[in-house]
C-alpha cells in the first residue's frame, strides 16, 4: 500500500542519494568524526530549516558549517557575535550621501549560509535581528523589505561553558531553529587522526573541499522533500508525541514533573518535515516511526523548558524525550 501511495519517483531518490553520498565524502576530508552532527545538519539543509549547535570550543562546529556551505556550492558569511554588536551589524543600514541620496548597505545576513558563531555572546536585541530573516526569509531596512537569497540557512553555534558575557537565547529565538545539536569531544582514534591531519595549521582550501552540487540542486531537494509520503497514522503519532510534552500526567511520564512548558506547534512541523528529510536521506520515499524517533531529540532538546527544580537537579531533556518515546504508542 505504501508503494502505491509514493509521491517521489525512485530514480529521483537515487539521484539525491548520490548527492548526499558526495556531500558526506566531502565532509570527511575536513571533519574527523562527528557523523551524527553532519547528518543532522544535512537534514536541516534539506528541510530548508535552521540549526543550532552547542558544544565545547574546538570540536569542529564552525568547520562543519563552512564545509557544508562549500560542498553545496553556496555563498556563506561568518559572523562572530560579540557583546558590543548592534542589530545593524547583521542586517545592514540605510545611509545617505549627497551624491547618492539614501541608499542601502546590506549586512552579512544576505547570503546563503549564515554562520552565526557563538550567537549567545550577543544581547537579545541583536539576536532578535535574525528573527524576521529566519522565519519570513526577508529583512526590513528603513521602509524597504528585501528577500533573502535562496537557499537561506542559519547555522548557529552556542558557547555552553561560560556564563560571563553570554546571553541565553530567548524562547522565541530558539523556536525558530528546527534542530538543536549537542557536539561532544572526539573519540581516541578520531583525535589521533586530527593530530595527523594537523587541521588547525592547514588552510581550509588545502583540505580539498570543493562544491559537489549547486544551490539549485539544494532548492530542488527542498521542494521535493515534501513529497515524501506520510500516513495519517504517522501524523497522529507526531501530534501525540508533541502533546505528551504538554500533558505528561495523562500518559505517566515520571520526569514530566520537571517540565515547565512543553513544545510548541513548530515542534510538530519540525518532526513532520525532519522525518521526511530523514527518510529521503536514507533512500526512502515514505516515513516510518523510526524516522520520527531519529529526529525527536534534536527537535525537543530546545523546546521542552525545565522548571527550577529540573534545572537544579540537572535533568536532561534528552532523558525526558526518551520517556516520551517509550510511553507513546507507536503505530
Amino acid at each position: 500500500m505504501l508503494m502505491a501511495e509514493e509521491h517521489l519517483e525512485k530514480k529521483m531518490v537515487q539521484k539525491y542519494a548520490d548527492w548526499f553520498s558526495k556531500i558526506r565524502d566531502g565532509m570527511k576530508k575536513a571533519v574527523v568524526g562527528q557523523e551524527v552532527a553532519v547528518d543532522a545538519i544535512l537534514k536541516g539543509v534539506v528541510s530548508n530549516a535552521h540549526v543550532l549547535i552547542e558544544g565545547y570550543p574546538g570540536v569542529a562546529k564552525t568547520l562543519i558549517m563552512m564545509s557544508m556551505a562549500t560542498l553545496t556550492g553556496c555563498k556563506y558569511k561568518r559572523i562572530q557575535f560579540t557583546p558590543d554588536m548592534l542589530p545593524s551589524d547583521i542586517t545592514g543600514i540605510v545611509s545617505y550621501s549627497p551624491e547618492k541620496g539614501f541608499y542601502t548597505v546590506k549586512g552579512p545576513i544576505f547570503t546563503n549560509f549564515v554562520l552565526a558563531d557563538e550567537i549567545n555572546r550577543a544581547s537579545a536585541k541583536v539576536q532578535s535581528a535574525l528573527l524576521e530573516a529566519m522565519q519570513e526569509h526577508k529583512v526590513t531596512l528603513g521602509t524597504n523589505t528585501y528577500e533573502m537569497e535562496r537557499p537561506f540557512v542559519v547555522l548557529a553555534t552556542q558557547n555552553n561553558i561560560e556564563s560571563l558575557g553570554v546571553y541565553p537565547l530567548p524562547a522565541a529565538q530558539l523556536d525558530r531553529f528546527m534542530f538543536k545539536l549537542n557536539m561532544g569531544y572526539p573519540q581516541v582514534a578520531e583525535e589521533k587522526l586530527i593530530l595527523k591531519r594537523n587541521i588547525t595549521s592547514s588552510t581550509f582550501e588545502a583540505l580539498g573541499v570543493k562544491p559537489v552540487i549547486t544551490p539549485e540542486d539544494i532548492l530542488e531537494v527542498q521542494k521535493n522533500v515534501h513529497k515524501v509520503y506520510c500516513t495519517e497514522e504517522i501524523e497522529e503519532y507526531i501530534v501525540s508525541l508533541v502533546r505528551a510534552t504538554r500533558s505528561h500526567k495523562e500518559i505517566g511520564i515520571p520526569l514530566g514533573k520537571y517540565i515547565d512548558y512543553g513544545a510548541s506547534p513548530r515542534a510538530s512541523i519540525a518532526l513532520y518535515v525532519g522525518a521526511k528529510a530523514n527518510a529521503l536521506i536514507r533512500g526512502r520515499t515514505f516515513v516510518t516511526p523510526q524516522d520520527i524517533k531519529d529526529v525527536a531529540h534534536d527537535v525537543f532538546r530546545h523546546r521542552i523548558a525545565l522548571n527550577y527544580e529540573g534545572q537544579a537537579e540537572q535533568v536532561k531533556v534528552d532523558d525526558i524525550t526518551n520517556e516520551i518515546l517509550d510511553k507513546v504508542s507507536v503505530p
